[in-house]
């Protein structure tokens, strides 16, 4: 149990903040947060927070920008209200994909963000699997970017397949962290899928660097959200002789038809954690395994407050 700490939840992290204070044995702290009629937010702590250390655990998923709002605005009201240091635990971090100037006269709204939080009074933010590492140089506060990698390395030893398993970057960009996932699951190899994305949400798979054929394959990526991209990198694995493909992400956005397009193709199954809180029509998908990371975060949390080093949490997932 952690001292002098409270534990707050906004709209989009009720259910896995509640879980998190289970394993901490703490309450879930009182915050309000509502709505004007004009679509204006004010959230108010229910309780004091003079001189506390505050969590405060919002995922920035759909409705991001609404999401964000309710944060910066929680965390104005922590620091006028005397808190004495506040922790913003964001499992999944809205806007990250637009990291870069990929063509000319695009924003850096990863950066922006990045602002925003800690002009509002975040002193540390403690985030799941950015979309890019770099993105926590954006930072001038401490920045935690957790992997729940040893957690789908654990899920799928625990499989104990027969046939060897490859594990699949669906693009070069992710080739880092398939080899990560690949280095924790015994005697797996990696292919790397060739692929060229034409505009946001469009890609279009071209051919894979690798062998699948007769292999299972596990295809490791950070986020789901339309489904397209994904469900035609399972296509072109079955189409190299892949066996069985399974895919796992960090974060299942689920935009759009993306739950029909999981359930209308060949993929085994798609694991994902509970970082976005999935809609109960959306959980009913047979395909979709969700592992938790309450009790990783919890566990960070405790890191934290004691000063230890976050890193050998990851210890816990090795059996």
């Amino acid at each position: 149990m952690v001292k002098n700490t409270i534990v707050f939840a906004l709209t989009a992290s009720i259910d896995l903040t509640e879980e998190i204070c289970a394993y901490l044995g703490l309450p879930r702290g009182k915050i309000a947060v509502r709505h004007f009629a004009d679509g204006e937010i004010i959230v108010e702590p229910e309780e004091s927070v003079r001189g506390k250390n505050v969590f405060l655990i919002q995922s920035t998923s759909n409705p991001v920008s609404e999401r964000y709002m309710e944060i910066l605005i929680a965390l104005d009201a922590f620091k006028r209200a005397s808190a004495g240091e506040v922790t913003v635990v964001m499992p999944y971090f809205g806007y990250a994909r637009q990291d870069r100037k990929a063509r000319a006269r695009q924003p850096i709204t990863a950066k922006l963000m990045a602002d925003l939080l800690q002009v509002a009074g975040a002193d540390r933010v403690v985030t799941l699997d950015l979309h890019a590492p770099q993105i926590q140089g954006f930072f001038d506060v401490p920045i935690d970017d957790l992997t729940a990698s040893a957690m789908i390395a654990q899920y799928f030893r625990a499989k104990r397949f027969k046939e060897q398993v490859v594990v699949v970057s669906p693009d070069h960009g992710g080739a880092t962290r398939a080899r990560k996932l690949s280095d924790s699951i015994p005697s797996s190899t990696l292919a790397i899928i060739d692929k060229r994305r034409t505009q946001p949400n469009v890609s279009e798979s071209l051919n894979i660097i690798g062998d699948v054929d007769g292999k299972i394959c596990v295809v490791i990526d950070d986020i789901i959200d339309t489904g397209g991209s994904m469900i035609g990198g399972v296509e072109l694995l079955y189409e190299n002789g892949a066996k069985e493909v399974y895919c796992a992400v960090s974060h299942g956005i689920f935009s759009g038809d993306a739950i029909d397009k999981i359930h209308n193709s060949r993929v085994k199954e798609v694991v994902i954690t509970n970082s976005i809180t999935l809609p109960p029509e959306k959980r009913a998908e047979q395909k979709i395994k969700q592992i938790s990371i309450g009790f990783m975060l919890a566990k960070t949390i405790e890191a934290i407050y004691n000063h230890k080093p976050v890193s050998e949490l990851y210890n816990l997932f090795n059996d």
